[in-house]
């Protein structure tokens, strides 16, 4: 059929209920009836996605669109002679392809004469069943020579022949066929169910058929057959009708309009399909299966998956030959690779959909289900949109340390532990990846996976050989964090993971040394990149505990090495301080310290930026005791920087003094600080201060907590009384 020029020149658009971006079978069939209206009736006709529904807009309305399928359409030459129960062979069923062999009608012609070459083929090798191995092979070559232009587009989707093997799109099964269910002689049979094959006329029941599968009418008694991977929900099977189990009902349309759509995909097979790494097969949108993204899946499915494919959704009205082309280009890549698995595919999404014009994607795996079946598993929507979170993920992919750790995960010895912790990562990234309107929350469940990763790596030294520590994270990442969350508890862990020690070299340069991410792993940094030094074992103290006893830890080993290498001043620099009202919270027991605790392992592997802009809290009362005590835990310099330390003193931290604290012996901690104080020249006018009833291990951890000069000083001049004045608290 060819519409005259003056009903292609009226432009009709024609909403297509019936065609969904899922289940697959739909998404196929939408594409099968633009590829038939443009190849066939209207070279001009465009279709897009609208509100989960096909739109086509071309020459013909829902009407004439219905007469030329019912009267008019030509189908492709699909046929399978490779395959058992292709029809082909004495024991197939022949109730599809006998009654097509000899039909009369000229629309059948094509499909007429591939039978038939297809059995000349056959006949010249002696096949009288399925042909396996190298015999199967010659038969392919056999008809690839053979097989008109108009065969060849399905032969070419099936089966793709390399000098080395004979391999399979995963969207076509295994050649056309998926277990015992062969596409071919299903797509005839469906076409005998609709036509007679002499006369080309549609049944009455077609065109019945025909409104329920382009426009949703309903209509009663639907076929029973099957349509396999392509439509889970019409499989069949428990709870698939009212009783306890349903058998497999498809609208006949519904499958020769798939499998025509799915040609969209196979005319541009023979050019894609290539090697591609660890022997995997490139095809359009096509990448290794990924278990995680999404909560219907997990790392276990990966291997008995066949692929994931990502099809694209667009709602800018697109021709046939620019949608062929945008297909057959339909490879995503990260830098100057290719994207192997769903993870790098959502890295990639933002910037091939923004060039192309695609708004968003529908993520499929074909995985095993129901048996040793394989069922096209819509997954996820992933919408296309620039999201500059993406830079952060690339970080972690420095010197491939993102793939190394995967694959370490997915290793045949990995533990179950370290299998969770890089499913927990793959969906935080997912997350990230696709939603940039809340990348702070995505940033911390991140961090926090993160910090558990180097400390599992820490404590197996297999594991360490096999994957470096995770890259040293630039300051963009705490940024994005705080972006979105003014929380006390990530304030406070920012503050502590900037914990560090200086030392002045002769030169007079500033040496940064004893970040915090020494105590998770043996791990060493410096500009540019972290590694494994085994030698430094011993700074790693951070274990499966609270974070005041963590902290405590932290302090007695920094306390050791400062002694030990010698260091001018206390290991207790920071690069961002806490505000004084989220320690007050700490103090006051108001935090979640948990959720601290996992965010402090989690930045220590970030730079930590100076933060100085903080905004201003409602003032909370700080206990006099933290404020006698905190001076010890400032470093002298900024001591001395505030002015309430005299030139040329210093002011230690006696053991005494954290042992008293971790005992819980807060009044004589205070006493012995008060004493120190004095001979340091910083006065007080206290003479006794009674504790108030804190957790002397909470007082510790939260003495740790870094804090400005300003809200230093400020804190003291409220100490500075009358002598033997007794104070409780300031405010």
């Amino acid at each position: 059929m060819t519409a005259s020029p003056e009903a292609v020149d009226m432009r009709h658009t024609v909403v297509l209920e019936g065609c969904s971006p899922t289940p697959l079978a739909n998404y196929l069939k939408a594409l099968g009836v633009l590829r038939l209206v443009g190849e066939q009736v209207d070279p001009e006709a465009r279709g897009y996605w609208e509100a989960e529904r096909f739109v086509l807009v071309s020459g013909l309305d829902a009407a004439a669109l219905s007469r030329f399928l019912l009267d008019d359409w030509q189908p492709t030459p699909v046929v399978a002679p490779w395959n058992g129960g292709s029809g082909f062979y004495p024991k197939d069923n022949q109730s599809g392809i006998g009654p097509m062999s000899t039909a009369a009608a000229g629309r059948f012609r094509h499909l007429r004469e591939a039978i038939a070459q297809a059995r000349q083929v056959l006949d010249a090798m002696q096949l009288g069943e399925r042909p396996a191995g190298e015999l199967k092979r010659q038969l392919l070559m056999h008809l690839r020579s053979e097989f008109p232009d108009v065969a060849l587009i399905w032969l070419d989707g099936a089966v793709l022949l390399t000098d080395e093997a004979t391999r399979y799109p995963p969207l076509l099964g295994t050649g056309g066929n998926d277990g015992r269910l062969d596409f071919t002689n299903n797509f005839l049979q469906r076409l005998v169910e609709l036509f007679d094959p002499d006369s080309g006329e549609a049944t009455d029941k077609a065109r019945l058929l025909l409104a329920e599968s382009l426009f949703a009418e309903s209509t009663s008694d639907m076929p029973s057959s099957a349509i396999g991977q392509f439509s889970p929900g019409a499989a069949g099977g428990p709870n698939a009708s009212t009783g306890f189990e349903g058998g497999a009902t498809v609208n006949p349309w519904d499958f020769v309009l798939m499998l025509e759509g799915a040609l969209l995909f196979a005319a541009t097979a023979s050019r894609r399909l290539e090697s591609a790494g660890s022997g995997a097969l490139s095809y359009p949108f096509t990448v290794h299966p990924t278990g995680s993204g999404t909560g219907s899946s997990a790392l276990a499915d990966e291997k008995p998956a066949r692929a994931e494919m990502w099809l694209p959704i667009w709602t800018s009205a697109v021709g046939l030959m620019e949608l062929r082309g945008f297909l057959s280009e339909g490879r995503a890549s990260l830098g100057r690779r290719p994207v192997r698995d769903g993870l790098d595919f959502m890295r990639a999404v933002a910037q091939l959909g923004l060039e192309r014009g695609i708004s968003s994607f529908q993520r499929y795996a074909f995985m095993m289900r129901s048996g040793k079946a394989y069922l096209a598993t819509p997954l996820n929507r992933v919408r296309v949109q620039r999201n500059p979170s993406m830079d952060l993920i690339d970080q972690l992919d420095a010197a491939g340390w993102l793939e190394r750790f995967r694959r370490l995960g997915r290793s045949e010895h990995a533990s179950h532990q370290l299998a969770s912790l890089v499913h927990r990562l793959e969906d935080a990234l997912f997350d990230l990846a696709g939603n940039r309107d809340d990348a702070s929350t995505h940033i911390q469940r991140i961090l926090v996976c993160l910090g558990e990763i180097q400390r599992y790596l820490a404590r197996s030294p297999s594991a360490r050989e096999n994957c470096g520590p995770v890259p040293l994270l630039r300051e963009n990442w705490v940024t994005t964090a705080l972006a979105g969350d003014d929380s006390a508890e990530l304030r406070i862990a920012i503050a502590l993971a900037g914990l560090h020690g200086r030392r002045q070299s002769r030169t007079g340069a500033t040496q940064y040394l004893l970040p915090l991410a020494d105590h998770l792993a043996p791990s060493q940094q410096d500009g540019r990149r972290r590694w494994w030094v085994e030698g430094q074992s011993h700074r790693v103290v951070w274990g499966n505990t609270d974070l005041e006893r963590n902290l405590l830890a932290v302090l007695q080993r920094r306390l050791l090495i400062a002694a030990k290498e010698e260091l001018d001043d206390k290991p207790l620099f920071g690069n961002t301080a806490a505000p004084l009202d989220a320690v007050a919270a700490w103090l006051g027991d108001g935090l979640n310290s948990g959720r601290i605790a996992s965010l402090v392992a989690g930045l220590a592997l970030a730079r930590i930026p100076r933060v100085t802009d903080w905004a201003k809290d409602t003032p909370r009362p700080i206990p006099a005791t933290f404020t006698v005590l905190k001076p010890f835990f400032c470093t002298n310099a900024q001591l001395l920087r505030t002015g309430l330390l005299p030139e040329g003193s210093q002011l230690g931290i006696p053991s005494e003094l954290v042992r008293r604290l971790e005992t819980g012996r807060i009044s004589a901690a205070i006493e012995l600080a008060l004493r120190r104080l004095r001979i340091a020249g910083i006065a007080t006018g206290l003479r006794h201060l009674e504790p108030g009833g804190l957790s002397g291990r909470r007082l510790l951890a939260a003495l740790l907590v870094p804090i400005s000069d300003t809200d230093l000083k400020r804190l003291m001049c409220r100490v500075h009384r009358p002598a033997n004045t007794t104070e409780n608290s300031t405010s």
